[in-house]
């Protein structure tokens, strides 16, 4: 493992564990481990509006938590600064604004068009 990127994955490890904590509690709320469901229909049609959002939310934790874990692996294996699309050394700030990034700038503007 490059020396270069111990702080990285040091602050990824900690990014997964927030994210690992926050998956829990969505995932407890969803099934209402703090208590039984209301009975009245307005309030079971709030608590459906608001477990949308936290599958929601749970389901973009997932997808963060798969990200980080490959970003952790990349810098395991040396290959955390390279585009996974072109080969391409990603630039040193994206990796600082988003430290899962798997494109370049470049590559990853032309998957958004």
């Amino acid at each position: 493992m490059s020396t270069n990127y111990d702080d990285v994955r040091h602050n990824l490890i900690s990014m997964l564990e927030e994210l690992d904590e926050r998956l829990t509690t969505i995932t407890q709320d969803i099934r209402h481990a703090d208590g039984d469901l209301e009975k009245d229909s307005e309030e079971q049609a709030i608590l459906n509006e608001n477990n949308e959002v936290q599958d929601y939310l749970g389901n973009s934790a997932i997808v963060e938590i798969a990200a980080i874990k490959q970003a952790i692996a990349r810098i395991d294996s040396g290959d955390y600064n390279v585009c996974q699309e072109c080969g391409a050394v990603i630039n040193p700030e994206r990796l600082k604004a988003v430290p899962y990034s798997l494109n370049c700038i470049k590559c990853a503007s032309s998957k958004t068009k």
